[in-house]
């Protein structure tokens, strides 16, 4: 049941709660992605190949950001979401802080989960939270806006991390990007509004709390959920391998200097990445007025498009014909995820949102994050005996345009179910 403290949020609040949720998810994507610039110095100093980097920007993190969210996300159905993300924050920025102290790669790694710990206790929450503010009629496009923070995290970490690792190290760059986070924790926990459960669907929150085996038996039964889970996971594997192997394809291939390739690689993701995240979801709902099964088919068919534009990136040149050409790609290929979040809130009954968007987050990190930095970094290593530093070009190129279609025909096969599915949502609290 709700508690005295919960209260119905005013139109300001709610924008207000917003803006505040984008800006931590932008701390939660600085912390996690500002590892991918420093990539070449952390090499350089330890002295690894591209399949322990691969481990470390993605296994190491995602396995426990992945596994801890779902028992995590059972809070955040049961207890204060608020209070919730405002401990995450601290966590993982405190951990990113401490990234900077480690002597070896082993200390950086066992950093990384501490991240990932951290890091898994925010956006189970905050989705539940945006679902409580906004209803399904503008919940893409909420989502779209809370997702820009992973675009404005990209281009903040890759801008001042750049410059960072260039004029003072790459240990520093995670202490100035970790410390302020924990100062953002306190504003979380004493300014953001709690909304009430059900708040935006004048649905009604009974208090019932299932078990992680009900919420996992009622989206298996969801044809489209699954579907769409597999799809994001596919999306995601091109989307880590890229942001984490990108600078170093560029560097290695080209020859570009770090504080120049960090300035316009963050200002590509910050702002095509950014339009990708937010008219992803906009158009989602305009598409989906009628069927969602439209706004799942505009995602599968910009996920073909951004698989074929990326060839010419990876066969370009010169390295800002490569940067030039990623523009486009860059931006229609996070269209899925607004989309997606939203859609997996709108499935599930009250009290099975944070559980939902865990178990969402999983299979699309264990997939994306987990796998597809190390997949992408071990096959750099096989490849380079034949292609020599060209080596993650082709394997870059081999991730996105197998994964991409992939990803494409499962946004169609859940547009077959999608209607149906919503359609029993709105007539089931609580599972059958």
């Amino acid at each position: 049941m709700q508690t005295a403290n919960d209260a119905i949020v005013s139109p300001v609040a709610r924008r207000y709660a917003m803006v505040v949720l984008a800006v931590v998810y932008m701390f939660n994507f600085v912390d996690r992605q500002i590892l991918a610039i420093l990539l070449p110095a952390i090499r350089d100093e330890f002295l690894v190949s591209d399949t322990v980097l691969g481990l470390l920007a993605g296994t190491a993190f995602a396995l426990f950001y992945a596994t801890m969210g779902v028992p995590i996300a059972l809070l955040a159905d049961r207890w204060n979401r608020r209070n919730l993300i405002a401990v995450a924050l601290a966590i993982w920025s405190g951990m990113t802080a401490l990234s900077g102290l480690a002597t070896n790669i082993w200390q950086l790694g066992l950093a990384r989960v501490g991240v990932g710990v951290g890091e898994a206790g925010c956006s189970p929450a905050a989705h539940s939270m945006i679902s409580d503010l906004y209803p399904p009629e503008q919940r893409s496009t909420a989502m779209g806006f809370y997702t820009l923070g992973i675009s404005a995290g990209i281009m903040l970490a890759y801008i001042a991390g750049g410059w960072v690792v260039e004029n003072i190290g790459w240990r520093e760059a995670f202490l100035i990007v970790g410390i302020p986070g924990v100062l953002l924790a306190i504003i979380v926990r004493t300014t953001l509004p709690e909304p009430t459960r059900g708040m935006s669907e004048n649905r009604q929150d009974h208090g019932q709390h299932p078990s992680l085996l009900e919420v996992f038996r009622y989206l298996l039964l969801r044809r489209s959920f699954v579907h769409m889970a597999v799809g994001a996971g596919l999306s995601s594997f091109v989307g880590y391998s890229v942001i984490s192997f990108f600078p170093s394809f560029i560097i290695r291939s080209y020859d570009m200097q770090i504080v120049s390739l960090g300035l316009w690689l963050g200002l590509i993701l910050g702002i095509a990445g950014g339009f990708g995240f937010f008219t992803g979801g906009f158009f989602a709902d305009y598409f989906g007025r009628v069927r969602q099964r439209n706004a799942l088919r505009f995602i599968a068919l910009s996920q073909l498009i951004a698989a074929v534009m990326s060839l010419g990136v990876y066969l370009a040149p010169t390295a800002h014909s490569s940067l030039f050409l990623f523009i486009i790609p860059a931006a229609i290929s996070n269209f899925y995820l607004a989309p997606v979040l939203a859609q997996t809130q709108s499935l599930v009954p009250l009290r099975m949102r944070g559980v939902a968007s865990a178990i969402m987050l999983l299979i699309l990190n264990l997939i994306g994050l987990g796998l597809g930095p190390l997949v992408v970094g071990a096959l750099s290593d096989n490849l380079a005996p034949q292609f020599g530093v060209h080596s993650l070009r082709y394997s870059l190129m081999l991730a996105v345009v197998v994964m991409g279609p992939w990803a494409a025909l499962h946004y169609y096969l859940a547009g077959r179910s999608i209607d149906a599915d919503l359609s029993r949502a709105t007539t089931e609290e609580n599972p059958a």
